[in-house]
């Protein structure tokens, strides 16, 4: 399996870059969370230009934060620093609209903004709306400014049906946060290669599926849930805490598959960071420091059931064989957020895959 990283956009991240391409992993994406984080495509322009070979990602953005032209734009620039080692990820803005208090966009829109970037970025025209407004957009001059030649990688962000389906129509590949089953990766792929069914395709595109989790390799004897395996983890499990803290109705149904133990962790962050889960601000309270090391103070929340189920803890026999299995089950690329000490985490995914 190929080994990547994702990391949030800060000053120094393509220090990170260089490591990661030294060190063989495949690719090396940033999240886009803008309230939350620093910019994409500034850190991922860094990384382009302290680098040769690793692909970059930016996992990802959504027509609910920026414009399809403006994003093309974004992505085709970055096209002209690093050609054909561009990966756009696009997703429905889960994260990054919930940030700002706000609901995701939909499946609908979400395939409209990715058919856009699609065809912007091969350099072709699209019709631009605006209300009532109807427009042909294309690049206006595009040598010297933007790279619409060389071929973009696109993924989509899933864990249902509905946004695999719109990965399959669109010829697109698969990311996905956190879900290590593989019978849930199995309906992923079946959603969209029904929903492919009968539409042509560039034999060309790329198709990848690619796995964003946390990883801690144990050392001898070393408790898998203790405080060095939480503190590893812990920012994807307070992630999920987060999204089913909210009110909305994706967020409900979810919080009603947890265990009595899941949802009084929900109860005790709320209560801990001082708000409710139907608090207008709530999300000015939740998302401080997401997706970063979490707090010592924290580390009850991290519950060993949810450990399990977002992350990759255990021993490097154990790690190489569940690896295998997401392998086996259609998973192309294992994308790690190293929290702790980034550049030996790195250095010891790394090692693992080899």
């Amino acid at each position: 399996m190929r080994a990547g990283v994702v990391v949030t956009a800060s000053p120094g991240v393509e220090d990170l870059a260089v490591q990661a391409e030294e060190l063989g992993l495949d690719s090396f994406w940033v999240y886009d969370t803008p309230m939350v984080h620093g910019d994409p495509f500034v850190a991922l322009g860094l990384c382009a230009k302290v680098t040769s070979r690793i692909r970059l990602g930016i996992g990802v953005t959504s027509p609910a934060l920026r414009s399809a032209p403006a994003a093309a734009s974004g992505f085709a620039s970055l096209n002209a620093l690093a050609p054909g080692r561009i990966i756009c990820g696009v997703g429905t803005g889960n994260t990054a609209r919930r940030t700002l208090g706000m609901r995701p966009t939909t499946a609908a829109a979400l395939e409209s903004f990715t058919a856009a970037l699609q065809d912007l970025c091969a350099g072709r025209t699209i019709e631009y709306r605006e209300g009532d407004r109807v427009s042909d957009v294309r690049f206006l001059h595009t040598e010297g400014h933007v790279n619409t030649a060389n071929p973009i990688e696109f993924v989509v962000a899933a864990l249902g049906s509905k946004a695999a389906a719109v990965a399959g129509r669109r010829g697109t590949g698969l990311i996905s946060f956190g879900l290590l089953d593989p019978t849930a990766w199995q309906a992923l792929h079946d959603a969209r290669r029904h929903a492919a069914h009968g539409t042509p395709r560039d034999p060309d595109s790329r198709t990848d599926s690619y796995l964003v989790t946390a990883l801690h390799i144990l050392d001898e004897d070393e408790d898998p849930h203790g405080d060095a395996a939480r503190d590893a983890t812990g920012h994807l499990v307070l992630s999920l805490l987060a999204f089913a803290a909210d009110t909305a109705a994706e967020a409900r149904a979810f919080a009603e598959q947890l265990g009595p133990e899941e949802r009084e962790a929900v109860r005790r962050l709320l209560d801990r960071r001082g708000t409710t889960a139907t608090a207008p601000d709530r999300h000015t309270k939740l998302y401080p420091n997401y997706l970063g090391r979490i707090a010592p103070e924290d580390r009850d929340l991290i519950l060993p059931s949810l450990m399990n189920t977002l992350a990759l803890v255990g021993t490097r026999d154990d790690l190489r064989a569940r690896i295998t299995t997401l392998e086996q089950a259609g998973i192309d690329e294992l994308l790690i957020q190293p929290v702790i000490d980034p550049p030996t985490e790195m250095a010891q995914f790394a090692k693992l895959l080899t």
